[in-house]
C-alpha cells in the first residue's frame, strides 16, 4: 500500500493532497480543520486506509496548497471539492471531515448535484451551527463597533487605511478569536467570511447518510451544536466518545477508527 503526495490545480492554485488506501475501494476524501492541515488527518487515513481509497488535502491557504488570491468562502471551497470528484470521474465517493471542514460537507451535500456524487459522510467536531454567545462575546463586538466610529465619517480612501491600521493594533487583536489574530490578508477575510456564514438552512436538503461522531468534551463545536446537526439532517446519527474533546480521533484513535470502519463497512 502506497502514499503519494499529488497536486490537484483549481482556479490558478496548488492544491496538495495525499492519497493512501486500496486503489480499488470506494474513494474516501479527509477534510482537515481550519489552521490544521492533512498532516494531523493522515494517521487516521492510514487507520482507514484498508478499506477505503483515501485523499487527504490541505486546503487552500493551509499546509502545502496556495493562499487563495482573494478572500473565499465556504462555497468556494465546496465548489473545489465537487471539481475535484468530477474531474478524477469517480461514480461516488464518502466523506470524512473535521471541525472547518464540516462547514464545506454540509455546504457541499445541500447542494442538489451532490446527491449521485457523495453517498456516505462523516462528521467529527463540524462547525457551521450559530454558537450560543456569552456576555464576553457581546463586550468585544460593541467595543470593535465604538473602536471603528471615528473612522466611519472619513472619505473612504482615508476609512480604509485607518481601518487597516486599527486592525494591526494589539487592542483590535485582543478583540477577535485566537483564529482571527493569528491571520492576516485574505486568510483573515476569509476566516470572517466562512465563520460568520451558519448553515441550518442546509440540514434539510442533505440526502446523505451521515454520522456525527463527536468528542463529548468538545469546547471548539459543542454537543449541542451536533444534536443540532441530527435534528435537522433526515439520515443523521449522533455518537458520542467519552474522554475525547475536539480532536476525537487524536484523543482515542483506536476507538475512532473502529467506529469509522463500522460505519463506511456498512
Amino acid at each position: 500500500m502506497m502514499e503519494t503526495t499529488k497536486i490537484f490545480h483549481y482556479d490558478n492554485l496548488s492544491v496538495s493532497y495525499n492519497r493512501v488506501g486500496v486503489q480499488d475501494k470506494q474513494p474516501l476524501l479527509i477534510l482537515h480543520g481550519w489552521g490544521s492541515s492533512k498532516q494531523v488527518m493522515m494517521p487516521l487515513a492510514k487507520q482507514l486506509s484498508d478499506i477505503r481509497d483515501c485523499y487527504v488535502f490541505d486546503l487552500p491557504g493551509f499546509g502545502n496548497s496556495s493562499i487563495p488570491n482573494e478572500p473565499w468562502s465556504v462555497d468556494n471551497y465546496a465548489d473545489l471539492i465537487q471539481q475535484f470528484i468530477e474531474d478524477q470521474d469517480f461514480n461516488s465517493v464518502d466523506l470524512l471531515v473535521h471541525s472547518f471542514g464540516g462547514r464545506i460537507a454540509l455546504k457541499l451535500c445541500a447542494h442538489p448535484d451532490a446527491k449521485q456524487l457523495i453517498e456516505k459522510v462523516l462528521i467529527t467536531g463540524g462547525a457551521g451551527m450559530k454558537p450560543k454567545r456569552g456576555w464576553k462575546y457581546y463586550l468585544r463586538k460593541y467595543t470593535a463597533k465604538m473602536l471603528k466610529a471615528p473612522f466611519m465619517i472619513l472619505p473612504s480612501s482615508l476609512r480604509e487605511k485607518a481601518l487597516g491600521w486599527l486592525r494591526t493594533t494589539s487592542l483590535w487583536g485582543a478583540l477577535g478569536s485566537s483564529d482571527y489574530s493569528k491571520l492576516d490578508g485574505v486568510m483573515r477575510e476569509t476566516f470572517v467570511k466562512t465563520v460568520t456564514e451558519y448553515l441550518e438552512p442546509c440540514l434539510p436538503n442533505i440526502p446523505q447518510e451521515v454520522l456525527l461522531l463527536w468528542g463529548e468534551n468538545d469546547e471548539a463545536a459543542p454537543l449541542y451544536q451536533a444534536k443540532r446537526m441530527e435534528e435537522g439532517i433526515e439520515h443523521a446519527e449522533l455518537v458520542i466518545i467519552d474522554h475525547a474533546g475536539h480532536y476525537a480521533f487524536l484523543d482515542r484513535p483506536s476507538h475512532f477508527a473502529s467506529i469509522a470502519k463500522a460505519f463506511f463497512k456498512g
